[in-house]
């Protein structure tokens, strides 16, 4: 936490366009002070009043500082802040996904899809699934799922998903929601995933759990930067490194359990054709 701290706090003055000097004036310490706080060899916090004095005149929260939040917002915005309600659209991965994907770029992202993963979805697929929103819903979902292929080809890209093995089946046999899905469509859909599953691994690895021992509703964890939850029609966004870290847990946990590994999709796959 010290060396986050410090990082943090180095950043403050040099996006304050002040000198140390004048820096620390303005937080009411000593220069020497604040030589000592930004000294690589300190491994001590300064008192409370300090990390608030400079949270208050930088316009930043203590929890920023301190690394306990990604988000830099001034203290009042802390709670807020951790927690955002983002209202959704007829599109769970619309545009506001794709730029937390861009800002996760480098970072492992890894999601627990709402049906099947976005980037392996058939056009067929997509147009049964939103054609109750006309013509231009689909259109753009297709584009969005060209779009999410295309940066799962990048080399940089590293995401992991992760189902029940029980919704493929369901899906296979025309269950649920896929009951008005033509056969045709629905082993189109698999032959698809198999060709992509063996083009993107192990750039992209798809872990299969028991949904009768565990369940997760839909979301994507976008490296250390944030976690969305989706809702059906809105987004629960978390930012604070605390709620990340227990999400990225849980996420662990499901593919700690899984009972079909990256490798063995495709065959799991090619038998329930």
């Amino acid at each position: 936490m010290v060396g986050v701290f410090r990082e943090r706090l180095t950043s403050v003055i040099q996006q304050s366009g002040r000198s140390r000097s004048a820096f620390a004036a303005t937080v009411g310490m000593d220069r020497s002070t604040l030589s000592q706080l930004l000294s690589d060899a300190n491994d001590r916090l300064p008192r409370a009043e300090t990390i608030a004095a400079i949270a208050n005149k930088a316009q930043v929260s203590t929890d920023w500082l301190l690394g306990l939040s990604q988000e830099g917002q001034l203290g009042t915005d802390v709670l807020s802040r951790a927690l955002e309600v983002e209202a959704g659209s007829a599109l769970p991965g619309d545009a506001r996904l794709q730029r937390w994907q861009a800002e996760a770029l480098g970072y492992k992202i890894r999601y627990v899809p709402t049906t099947l993963p976005d980037l392996l979805r058939t056009e067929e697929v997509i147009r049964y699934e939103y054609g109750e929103y006309g013509t231009q819903v689909p259109k753009a979902r297709i584009e969005q799922t060209e779009a999410q292929l295309a940066y799962s080809r990048r080399p940089e890209t590293d995401m992991e998903a992760c189902s029940s093995f029980q919704s493929l089946e369901g899906f296979t046999r025309g269950e649920g929601v896929w009951g008005n899905l033509s056969a045709k469509a629905r082993r189109a859909q698999i032959d698809w995933m198999i060709v992509l599953l063996d083009e993107l691994y192990p750039t992209f690895r798809w872990f299969l759990y028991d949904g009768s021992k565990r369940y997760s509703a839909p979301l994507t964890i976008f490296g250390p930067k944030r976690v969305a939850i989706y809702l059906g029609n809105m987004y629960f966004v978390f930012n604070s490194t605390e709620h990340i870290r227990v999400l990225t847990h849980h996420f662990d946990e499901l593919i700690r359990v899984a009972v079909v590994q990256p490798p063995d999709v495709i065959d799991f796959l090619k038998k329930l054709l």
